[in-house]
């Protein structure tokens, strides 16, 4: 929060120069009937004393828990140097750097970035990042309907295996902008698109399909058939990637014929901390000729007068510049301080320590399965290889259970009752190169004992 040092008399000097007897007449044009008095359930003021204690206290509150839970951000091992690096003076309050010759360290780090997200995904280009993966996938149906300009029907194909949270995101973003997302089912024996649900928009004008890969199950969908069918029928293809996957599986820019058109995710897995749920970061990347309709900044790499080598802005049609009515997007701070974290990571890790960590993932999450589904009343829902997340179903509620675990110190999962309902008692589990065998012993462990006492209640 920002320190004020203005004392009563500064304040009472400043509007008297000003004309005016308080400071609620500064806002009088707001009308009556929309100012608020009071806002319930905000506490009383605090002193500074007051606010250190309260914050030290919630800290308190966010022990060390065994992590099984995934659902769109993980917890993967950072490496001291990421952010011994990014929190760095030069870095860390490094602003937008349109002046180009004060800017060069930060421009580099953006070209860097683009290079190696574009490499990762196999596409031509990649901006300098957005906000998260949620919306970067609103900002890649958006730019679909820009780019495909012969589909006149704004229709975007949405899995129902996409992340329920990015689906809702993309929805809120894009619904104004008459948008219409379309929801294709989930097979429920491989918990993957089925491409015969594709079978009744054949022929139809569809502006682009979205496909996540791995999906919100983590199932690998079948890329191949999803993609042959867009481009048979004119579509464009979104591919919404977990970045980490990509170290063994195909890039978007692989897919079918000629690849994927638009890839997008969150690269909240390089270098980036949960954090209670953010700030994260969005990449996007492209194929070139759709390059002028990506949303935010990319930076160039070029030479001066002399002949140098020097970075700067190449595109950046946003609407607080030229373009106005016209942008491509509204980003003006994205999360350039993440993004440098995420190249910094990227960078120690190279492409053989990101196979590595990959190959890890998958091992453990193998590991997990089958430990969990050795007990009694739990088995895995879905069939058919997958990568770092399973969901499994029980034979009773699940949300009891992981507040049981929650007090023991462990975050079992994601309870799938709300999202969705017709996968019964369904839990969502992850394990990343973090979690040890010890780790999923004790998981194990603790869960056969919780549903030994509820058998026995």
């Amino acid at each position: 929060m920002p320190y004020i040092p203005h004392t009563g008399a500064d304040v009472r000097a400043m509007l008297d120069r000003i004309g005016v007897d308080c400071i609620d007449q500064l806002f009088d044009e707001i009308p009556p009937e929309l100012r608020v008095d009071s806002l319930p359930g905000v506490p009383a003021p605090l002193s500074e004393m007051e606010v250190a204690r309260l914050a030290a206290e919630r800290a308190a509150m966010d022990s060390r828990c065994l992590n099984f839970i995934g659902a769109g951000a993980y917890e993967h091992h950072i490496p001291a140097p990421v952010w011994a690096l990014a929190t760095r003076g030069e870095i860390y309050s490094a602003y937008t750097p349109y002046q180009a010759e004060a800017s060069q360290g930060t421009l580099q780090i953006m070209y860097e970035y683009q290079s190696m997200i574009a490499g990762l995904t196999g596409m031509d280009v990649s901006n300098a990042s957005l906000y998260d993966g949620a919306s970067a996938l609103a900002e890649a149906c958006l730019m679909a309907v820009r780019a495909h300009r012969r589909s006149q029907s704004a229709r975007i194909l949405m899995p129902a295996s996409v992340n329920p949270v990015w689906r809702k995101v993309a929805r809120a973003i894009t619904e104004g902008q008459r948008l219409q997302l379309e929801t294709l089912p989930v097979d429920p024996a491989r918990g993957t698109t089925d491409p015969k649900s594709l079978e009744r928009y054949t022929g139809q004008d569809v502006t682009a399909i979205v496909i996540q890969q791995p999906n919100f199950f983590g199932q690998l969908e079948d890329i191949e058939a999803l993609t042959r069918w867009a481009r048979a029928n004119g579509a464009l293809v979104i591919a919404a990637v977990n970045p980490v996957s990509l170290a063994l599986l195909a890039p978007p820019g692989e897919w079918g014929e000629g690849g994927a058109d638009i890839a997008c995710g969150d690269a909240q897995p390089f270098g980036v901390p949960l954090s209670s749920g953010g700030p994260y970061v969005g990449f996007m990347a492209s194929r070139i000729e759709h390059v002028r309709q990506m949303p935010g900044r990319i930076a160039g790499r070029t030479v001066d007068a002399d002949g140098r080598p020097g970075f700067t802005l190449t595109l950046q049609a946003r609407e607080q510049h030229i373009r106005r009515g016209k942008a491509t997007s509204n980003i003006c701070t994205n999360q350039g301080l993440l993004m440098t974290a995420a190249t910094i990571h990227l960078a120690l890790l190279g492409p053989a320590g990101l196979e590595r960590v990959a190959r890890a993932c998958v091992a453990r999450t193998q590991e997990l399965i089958a430990a969990l589904t050795r007990i009694d009343g739990i088995r895995c829902a879905f069939a058919g290889p997958r990568f770092h997340e399973a969901v499994l179903q029980f034979d009773r509620p699940v949300a009891p259970l992981l507040e049981s675990l929650a007090a023991e110190g462990i975050i079992g999962g994601l309870d799938l009752s709300r999202d969705y309902p017709e996968l019964g008692h369904a839990l969502l589990t992850c394990a990343t190169e973090t979690r040890t065998s010890a780790d999923v012993e004790c998981y194990a462990s603790l869960l056969k004992r919780l549903l030994g006492r509820q058998a026995a209640a």
